[in-house]
Order: structure tokens, then sequence, then C-alpha cells
């Protein structure tokens, strides 16, 4: 049996800071609570998954592959500005753009700009 939810964009409801998954918690904890089929959504909330970001990738000949070495630089199908893919356990989940966290100027973060919906297609 298939349920249907209503989707609220972050904007119309005035929450600008929650992200994507915060919000699908909420909505779980929301169904939950109006459905009382879980009796405990934070059991499966506490599921690790394997997170992703693709920053692009490249078919190379096994030969080329054993010729590369230290300051080889191997040319990726993604170009400078393009979104690079969230995957999450395999699935593409949304795309974003690379960003430099503001707390640490050494490290790499990605702000998420579309979120992909359950069959391929975005939702900006």
């Amino acid at each position: 049996m298939a349920q249907s939810f209503e989707y609220e964009s972050a904007s119309a409801s005035g929450e600008t800071d929650a992200s994507p998954l915060e919000r699908l918690a909420e909505i779980a904890a929301r169904t939950a609570e109006e459905t009382g089929k879980f009796a405990n959504v934070d059991a499966i909330l506490r599921i690790p998954v394997t997170m992703q970001v693709v920053l692009g990738s490249a078919t190379i000949p096994v030969a080329n592959l054993m010729k590369l070495g230290r300051g080889a630089v191997v040319p990726l199908d993604h170009r400078v500005g393009e979104p690079v893919d969230v995957v999450v356990n395999g699935r593409v989940v949304a795309r974003g753009e690379v960003v430099v966290v503001e707390e640490d100027n050494s490290r790499f973060g990605v702000s998420l700009t579309e979120i992909v919906g359950p069959l391929g297609q975005g939702d900006t």
C-alpha cells in the first residue's frame, strides 16, 4: 500500500536552517506519530549509511593506469563549476557545489543545490 506525503518547501514553512536530511527525519517522526506504524523511529534514524561525493570519473586502459605516478593528472568527465553528485549507499540522492568549510579553511564541503527525487528527477 503506497502512502503519499505532502511536501512543504523550507521557504514556505519559514524553516531555512533545516537540512534535507533533518526535514526527512522530521517527516518520518511526524508520520510515525500519525500512523503509529513505527514503534521506534530513532532506531531507524541511527542506521549508518555510506555517503560519497563524486567529483567525476574517468575510463582509462590498464596499461595507462600502470604508468601513473606521483604528479600525474587524470582528467575527469566533470568540468569546473558543474555540480557534484552526492551518493548514499550507491544511489545519487542530491547534487551540489564544492565549498570551503568556513570554520576550517583546510577542509572542503558540499553545499546541496538539488535533491534528487525517487525516480531520478530533481527537486530544487
